[in-house]
């Protein structure tokens, strides 16, 4: 059983607390000017390098900007062809997160799953499942890898793109969410962080060390590696009723209790190294490894206050738990920009990547004398094999105010896992084997143009088509899917006529969901509470695959104002909808299936016919003298978002996309002190309570979700800061209740799961 190991951790942060000196005095010697080392303009939604070299960029290339030397943020936001909102690396970095999820509940538009205050899987436009594309450097996040994994002094910026463009790919009916990694700097410097997070008494420790220097007179590097433990208790409590439906008569009554004490272990490093081969040309490596190491632990008791005769026996009294896990990911990309001529360039990029892990999990049920009910042992092994190659041919016209771009894009993946899993000693699932293989390829090819008409009109319209093969094997069968689509795309701006910066933009767009490898798989996962050979409830279902599902398909309008102050202030007002096609969700039934000798009930993706989303988003960020002559200097950052869906096939009143609230909001404000070295800020996350008619016999309901962060930072000297962070201040328990129509009964569950608050203390230093 592998444990948490806080002396390594220790050991760990002493040895960058001393090789950090080490390196600021052996490093080569910084050139005069901390610039970036330069690289070709970007074309379209691709990464920026900071410090741009002469050669124009798209953010260059309209008219009248009031500023000299790089962009600002809200400049490239005006300037791009299509809608995007960056968030620069000072506003991810404010609150002390130890990780990206926890950043990105802050960001316009997005919201987080799971429980307040702990990080979760983010989505645009309160719709979840997968509807919003993630990237890393423009690139699709790799199999096994999260972004939790990403902590925000590795980032550079994060742009949210709310309409798809074909270079960024169309896999985005809510949005896309590209985080940008640092780029080297020429300056030689090394970066320290140490920090310490207490929740429940229980201590995380997290340690980073960034590096920047340069290899020779025309490279430079950039390398991160972080260290981190995290110690987290999780509580969850359950009331599930079971009542004839016709009558309302209680049948059953369960009462449970669920208490985890995870622990984890994660090492992750990183590395960038680019060479100028010439003005505007460039050759770039970068890589990564992550190590994550977890241990859970749990106990849990199940109570049955009530029982009538009809109603099945108790399942069990008591519970025990136990997880075990390794998780390792490798990356390698390599990346060339090279020009034809003054108004031609390509750009070639290819990765390979890797991704193992090793599980072992025990289940163990305990009747009301102690005597032993159940043993379930599983164990699983997996190994994911990737490589990518994408190209794209850039061609200027009329100097830099008209571009266009052809591309291509191929990406293999092929999965192997190994899966045994034992109840009482007799394996489960035998007639389907251990082995299952999963291969998926993905070939993609588009055009786009961009386009400064004149200083007041500018266009981006594009063309992609794509296709992806999916194919995954057991020992009985093997399934195919294969879905194809073509999707136009078209973005245009009107700037307003100087002296005024306001403008507006409208998009049209296609944009699609293709079904992931977990949702095409036809392996099912074996529900613990009622298990083989017997029949199980609707409220435990199986869960399994469904071969056939079809992607989702969207029609996308936007309408946006954006008003920018001359300060670098911005607020924005956006209108948009979604009409979606062949939607897939979750529905239970009970099957005939092949691994059990009674009927079980069975949660499998299905295509469910039509839907509909539509939405107001405000978004601001301004210092509030902008506003009010002689305020204080106070820098405020807002944003709120109203949404309204409808699923055709399912009946109302809350026939909603699942997942989506009616509304999300951030507030946040941050204050410099004048006559101290002190930084103050606060924010407060807010996703009101919602209910989702999922199927017309299944209804879900999610409380509210309110998370309140806070800030200190002091800066002791011009090189070391010290940062206190509160997060979830005033936490309160995530409620979800539940309910299920069959066999005539009304089964409901009402689940609480608790929160806590928790502080961090950090240390940075730049040597």
């Amino acid at each position: 059983m592998t444990r948490f190991k806080p002396n390594a951790l220790a050991a760990a942060l002493s040895a960058l607390s001393v090789a950090a000196p080490l390196f600021a005095q052996t490093g080569a010697p910084p050139s005069p000017t901390p610039t970036a080392e330069p690289a070709p303009a970007p074309s379209g939604n691709d990464a920026p390098v900071p410090a741009q070299p002469a050669a124009p960029s798209r953010a260059d290339r309209v008219a009248p900007v009031e500023v000299t030397g790089r962009n600002t943020a809200t400049d490239e936001r005006r300037n791009s062809s299509a809608a995007k909102i960056i968030i620069t690396r000072e506003d991810l970095e404010q609150y002390g997160d130890s990780n990206l999820g926890e950043a990105m509940r802050r960001l316009p538009g997005v919201t987080t799953g799971g429980r307040p205050g702990r990080p979760g899987a983010p989505q645009m436009r309160g719709m979840g499942g997968g509807f919003t594309q993630i990237l890393l450097d423009g690139q699709r996040i790799p199999p096994g890898f999260s972004i939790e994994q990403i902590t925000p002094e590795q980032v550079d910026r994060i742009e949210i793109l709310r309409a798809p463009t074909a270079e960024t790919g169309a896999r985005a009916i809510a949005g896309t969410i590209n985080i940008i990694l640092r780029e080297p700097l020429r300056q030689t410097n090394n970066e320290l962080k140490a920090e310490v997070r207490e929740e429940r008494a229980k201590y995380s420790p997290n340690a980073s060390w960034t590096r920047n220097g340069t290899i020779s007179e025309t490279g430079t590097f950039n390398v991160t590696a972080s260290v981190g433990g995290t110690h987290q208790l999780t509580d969850t409590t359950t009331d599930t009723v079971y009542e004839d439906q016709l009558t309302g008569a209680k049948i059953l009554e369960q009462l449970g209790f669920t208490q985890s004490d995870e622990r984890r272990e994660n090492y992750f490093v990183s590395g960038r190294a680019n060479w100028r081969l010439g003005a505007g040309e460039q050759f770039g490596v970068q890589s990564f490894l992550a190590h994550n190491v977890a241990d859970n632990a749990s106990t849990g008791t199940l109570a049955q206050p009530f029982r009538a005769a009809s109603a099945p026996p108790q399942p069990y009294a008591t519970r025990q738990g136990q997880f075990n896990g390794r998780f390792d990911v490798g990356r390698l990309n390599l990346n060339l920009n090279k020009r034809i001529d003054e108004a031609t360039r390509y750009e070639i990029r290819g990765g390979l990547g890797k991704f193992w892990s090793n599980t072992d999990s025990v289940n163990q049920q305990f009747a009301p004398d102690g005597t032993r009910s159940l043993l379930q042992t599983t164990r699983g092994d997996v190994r994911d094999n990737s490589w990518n190659v994408n190209g794209k041919l850039i061609r200027n016209f009329g100097g830099s105010k008209h571009a266009v771009t052809a591309g291509w894009e191929i990406e293999s993946t092929r999965r192997d896992e190994q899966s045994i899993t034992k109840l009482n000693g007799v394996q489960q699932l035998e007639e389907l084997g251990t082995s299952f293989d999963v291969g998926t390829r993905r070939i993609a090819a588009y055009v786009q143009d961009e386009w400064d008409i004149n200083p007041q009109w500018a266009a981006n319209a594009g063309l992609r088509y794509e296709t992806i093969r999916t194919q995954s094997s057991t020992a009985q069968d093997t399934y195919v899917n294969t879905s194809r689509v073509l999707t136009p795309l078209a973005h245009l701006v009107w700037r307003f006529a100087a002296p005024s910066r306001d403008q507006m933009r409208l998009s049209l767009t296609q944009s699609y969901r293709a079904p992931t490898v977990q949702q095409l798989t036809a392996r099912p996962q074996l529900n613990t509470l009622y298990p083989l050979p017997g029949a199980n409830t609707a409220v435990s279902p199986d869960r399994s695959g469904n071969p056939n599902l079809k992607p989702e398909r969207a029609n996308g309008v936007d309408l946006a104002f954006e008003r920018y102050f001359k300060s670098g202030g911005v607020m924005s007002a956006n209108f948009f909808v979604r009409d979606i096609k062949d939607l897939i969700r979750n529905v239970t039934a009970l099957e005939d299936v092949s691994w059990a000798a009674a009927d079980r009930y069975v949660a499998r993706p299905q295509n469910i016919g039509k839907a509909i989303t539509k939405g107001v988003e405000f978004d601001a960020k301004f210092q509030l003298r902008e506003l009010i002559d002689n305020a204080v200097p106070l820098n405020v950052r807002f944003n709120l978002s109203v949404y309204d869906s409808k699923v055709a096939s399912v009946i109302g009143p809350y026939n909603r996309i699942d997942g989506q609230a009616r509304a999300s909001g951030n507030f946040g404000a941050d204050y410099k002190f004048r006559s101290l070295p002190l930084s103050m800020g606060g924010n407060v996350a807010w996703t009101p309570a919602y209910t989702t008619q999922q199927t017309d016999t299944q209804l879900q309901k999610i409380s509210t979700k309110r998370v309140f962060d806070a800030f200190a930072l002091w800066t002791i000297n011009s090189s070391t800061k010290l940062r206190l962070s509160v997060s979830n201040i005033a936490p309160i328990d995530a409620i979800t209740s539940s309910i299920t129509l069959a066999d005539g009964q009304r089964q409901t569950v009402l689940s609480d799961g608790r929160t806590d608050m928790s502080v961090a203390l950090r240390l940075e230093m730049r040597l």
